[in-house]
């Protein structure tokens, strides 16, 4: 039954009493002066704060089976607090616990057996840095939504000093890099006591630096923020379902700065060029084109692991993926590889473990790429015979030359270095799987196969993370939503367009209608069936530029087939095949025409069984096996 009391006391000192109202006296004789409490004189309105407490049954490890609250300014406060606290007690929450968040904290993390090594990594160092220090004091039944409140905004503050401190840093290390050319410039025997000044310049600039980058420490961005506040969400979470430990889940009611994700950008020639100009990136997040892939892959064939980038670039793994790969889940002669096993690393500390269920994926492998898988493994034989004995045998499909398995942080070392020697611009090795899903794109294939490809649960994590546009797409965007459009370009016949019988073949003819832009900045456009042969044919325009050219030749081309009794079969627009400079002065369209046939069965003998089976094609053999027949 809640049948709660309260009272009013305060903080007066004064001569102690016993409960019969004698004084209480110490060993001398005197009066003992404390804390009065209850009996105040002044007690009343305006003096002392309210207190309550009610009664309920002693709960497990509970000392006593009394509520007891106070510092309430009113009565008023004091019972809406008490109402709380019962209403709490009755959801099962053990109002009685002194235990604190920290405690909690750590029994829940411990608790907390099926978490990923790099999950309970991530919780424990946002313990140890930001929910300890900031929550762990405050108890467990007192948490509420503006302790993570102060939290945050005591985060917040430390970064401001981060970045003086990061400021400081950068002007220490300008001052030794002065320090530095200005003793190099003084050079010769002759300027020995000035190079001695200069040099011991330099010393203390750079001493000043080193004791400077003491206690620097990274700011701790919104993305980091947001982070925290989940890992606070779950252990919440957790201790409401279990044990009814807090009345709401708080983390899910604090506003954050906003965190977005960086979205991938394409090294653009406009934007290589502001790099090497200014050495400054357009984004964290970058993407090669398809011919500064080609120009790396060139940079790298001689590289003991050009077939590991190859794999990085058109498959797109992880790299604790590839590195935990076994030759036994890889065949050459099928052409497949299973991702069932990854690396990952913990303080440079590597340990073994299976990847998510979504991550687990047979990739197909190209004849390419199956080639590579087998080129790879003659290089491991042939360093297998060099190395005899003090070869390590692991079983990877990836390792060093001498049979030691790949540290994951090696390998995106290693691939830094070798973009950086290439001359190309930078991109992260967790950047190539943004370029296989956008390479796989662009051939055309759906988001579904990327999706499966890169081993995600869901194609929306594909599309809004992996995947980026390059120029070659967005042309082909603005040439398809062009082409939807048909326009009436006005033409003058110069030469009427005639087909010769030579060109047709099985019913099927096949033109080109080249255009190009004349001194007086009209268009010709004529018709060969092979771009360097004779004219069949040509018009003439005033047109804009080649996609002018292109659409009249496709009403000139339609015109003929109309008039002639031919069907125009297919229409393929290659101006995108001109080089940039190139576009404003050429176009070029194919034109496939059919020769119209009466189809009617009347004069048919009707058919009373299927064709005979044609044979299926076979697949094409590997070089590697070409070459062995």
């Amino acid at each position: 039954m809640f049948e709660p009391s309260y009272y009013r006391r305060c903080q007066c000192k004064g001569p102690l009493k016993d409960e019969e109202g004698r004084p209480v006296l110490d060993a001398d004789g005197v009066p003992k002066i404390g804390d009065i409490g209850l009996t105040c004189p002044k007690l009343g309105k305006g003096h002392g704060i309210w207190y309550f407490y009610f009664k309920i049954e002693p709960c497990e490890g509970a000392k006593s089976g009394r509520v007891r609250r106070g510092g309430f300014a009113t009565k008023t406060d004091a019972q809406r607090k008490a109402k709380a606290t019962y209403d709490a007690l009755s959801a099962g929450i053990d109002v009685l616990s002194d235990e604190t968040c920290g405690s909690f904290f750590l029994r829940w993390i411990k608790a907390k057996k099926s978490l990923a090594r790099t999950t309970r990594h991530g919780y424990e160092e946002h313990l140890d840095n930001y929910l300890l220090p900031h929550l762990g004091h405050i108890k467990r039944r007192d948490l509420k939504v503006r302790h993570l409140d102060l939290m945050y905004d005591a985060i917040e503050k430390e970064n401001a000093e981060r970045v003086l401190h990061r400021l400081r840093v950068d002007q220490l290390k300008k001052d030794r890099d002065d320090a530095h050319r200005a003793w190099v410039k003084v050079a010769g025997y002759a300027h020995r006591e000035e190079r001695r000044v200069a040099r011991r310049a330099f010393l203390d600039a750079n001493s000043a630096l080193r004791e400077g980058r003491r206690g620097l420490r990274k700011v701790t961005s919104a993305a980091t923020m947001h982070r925290i506040n989940d890992t606070l969400s779950s252990a919440l979470s957790w201790g409401i379902k279990r044990e009814q430990a807090f009345a709401k889940n708080w983390a899910q009611l604090v506003e954050l700065p906003p965190a977005t994700r960086p979205k991938p950008l394409v090294w653009t020639p406009e934007r290589v060029e502001h790099w090497k100009r200014t050495g400054e990136k357009p984004g964290p997040v970058m993407v090669w084109t398809p011919e500064l892939t080609g120009q790396f892959l060139d940079f790298v064939k001689d590289d003991w692991l050009y077939e590991l980038w190859h794999s990085f670039i058109f498959l797109g793994p992880r790299r604790g993926e590839m590195a935990a790969l076994p030759w036994t889940e890889v065949s050459t002669d099928a052409l497949w590889m299973r991702i069932s096993q990854q690396i990952v690393e913990v303080a440079y500390e590597v340990y073994g473990e299976a990847p998510k269920a979504d991550s687990v994926r047979t990739l197909s492998l190209s004849l390419e790429s199956g080639d590579n898988f087998v080129s790879f493994r003659a290089k491991q034989e042939q360093k297998r015979r060099e190395w005899g004995d003090a070869y390590v045998e692991t079983g990877r499909t990836w390792t060093h030359e001498n049979g030691e398995a790949l540290h994951p942080d090696w390998v995106s070392r290693r691939f830094a270095r070798l973009v950086e020697l290439s001359g190309l611009p930078p991109v992260r090795l967790h950047d190539l799987r943004h370029l296989a899903a956008t390479l796989s794109l662009l051939a055309g294939n759906d988001i579904k196969v990327v999706q499966e490809k890169l081993g995600h649960s869901s194609r929306q994590i594909t599309s809004d993370t992996y995947t980026s546009v390059l120029p070659e797409m967005m042309r082909a965007e603005a040439e398809s939503v062009m082409a939807v459009v048909p326009r009436d370009i006005t033409f003058a016949v110069h030469t009427t367009l005639e087909l010769p019988g030579t060109i047709w073949q099985d019913g099927l003819a096949v033109l080109f209608a080249h255009g190009a832009r004349q001194p007086d900045n009209t268009w010709a456009v004529g018709a060969q069936p092979r771009p360097d042969a004779e004219l069949l044919g040509m018009v003439t325009l005033v047109g804009r530029g080649q996609e002018d050219a292109a659409n009249a030749a496709v009403r000139w081309i339609r015109d003929h087939c109309a008039a002639n009794d031919l069907e125009l079969v297919r229409v393929e627009n290659f101006n995108d095949r001109y080089a940039e400079e190139q576009r404003s002065d050429f176009s070029l369209t194919r034109f496939t025409v059919g020769r119209a046939e009466d189809h009617d069965p009347g004069g048919w003998e009707l058919p009373t069984g299927l064709p005979t089976e044609v044979a299926k094609p076979h697949r094409r053999a590997s070089n590697r096996r070409r070459k062995a027949a």
